[in-house]
């Protein structure tokens, strides 16, 4: 008899606590903190790929607040840049641990919505769950092949307007 697998909003869960232990262990280490953020930024970046291409292009045609989708795609969006940053940079940059903390602070927020009102209403709609569970983990399984050793894609926002930033020079110490 073959396993049972995951619905979706199981496999979605799964992730979100995988990332919350590998954001702990950032906290609490003294070393090797690079492979940990690169871990951490390729979990998240799998994470926001299926969600992003399989689960809620289902939920916004499904579920009443279409809007949390769209929030939950402007919340990916700035996760999105702290991790091109994060992966553009190295533990000596003097705001890459501000940087990690700030985006543990966006995940843990981006988080708590969808457990709390985007799940819940795609539980509610009859989604179904087991067709998108599958679905998301044959996709994941290619992905994680595919960015396996940090070979991340470049970001792919929806809501950034594209204007060109400036970048103020960095702090002097004193």
């Amino acid at each position: 008899m073959a396993a049972e697998k995951p619905d979706a909003v199981a496999l979605l869960k799964a992730d979100h606590r995988k990332v919350e232990e590998l954001f702990e262990k950032f906290k609490n280490a003294e070393s090797e903190s690079e492979a940990l953020v690169l871990e951490i930024c390729t979990e998240l970046s799998v994470h926001a790929m299926l969600e992003e291409e399989i689960f809620y292009p289902a939920c916004q045609k499904a579920i009443d607040e279409a809007d949390l989708v769209s929030e939950a795609y402007v919340e990916h969006d700035g996760a999105k840049v702290l991790i091109a940053e994060l992966m553009d940079s190295d533990a000596d940059n003097a705001f890459y641990d501000a940087k990690v903390m700030v985006l543990s602070e966006m995940i843990k927020h981006h988080v708590g919505e969808e457990e709390k009102s985007l799940f819940p209403q795609a539980q509610k709609a009859g989604l179904d769950m087991a067709a998108l569970g599958a679905k998301m983990l044959a996709r994941k399984e290619e992905l994680v092949a595919k960015f396996a050793g940090g070979n991340l894609p470049p970001p792919e926002t929806r809501s950034f307007t594209g204007h060109k930033l400036v970048q103020a020079k960095p702090l002097e110490a004193d």
